[in-house]
């Protein structure tokens, strides 16, 4: 009992976290890249971060902004796993890919 108790307290502080972000696959070529990120942002992604006056429009190309906009369609569709798959140029990370003051959302907004 005392074990499980001690389990209970310490998983927390280790940051275990079940975040999940869904990002573009560097080695998809720039034409896949830019359809994935036109369809993206036409079916209901926020993208308005990466136009040039949003706080992710730097890195300005196309693999950073196709991950924000995937991204963010998963996100707003309840992080289902097929909703990062948009013909293989996606992949599911662990990883927190915000950098720079890009914030990459980790639940819908």
């Amino acid at each position: 009992m005392a074990a499980a108790l001690l389990l209970l307290l310490t998983v927390p502080m280790l940051g275990v976290s079940d975040a999940a972000w869904c990002v573009c696959r560097s080695d998809a070529s720039s034409t896949a890249l830019q359809k994935t990120l036109d369809y993206a942002c036409g079916a209901g992604a926020d993208c308005s971060p990466i136009l040039q006056v949003g706080t992710c429009y730097n890195p300005n190309t196309v693999l950073a902004h196709c991950s924000y906009a995937t991204n963010s369609y998963y996100q707003r569709n309840g992080q289902a796993q097929t909703a990062c798959d948009f013909s293989g140029t996606a992949t599911l990370t662990s990883s927190d890919p915000s950098a720079s003051g890009c914030v990459y959302p980790a639940t819908a907004r």
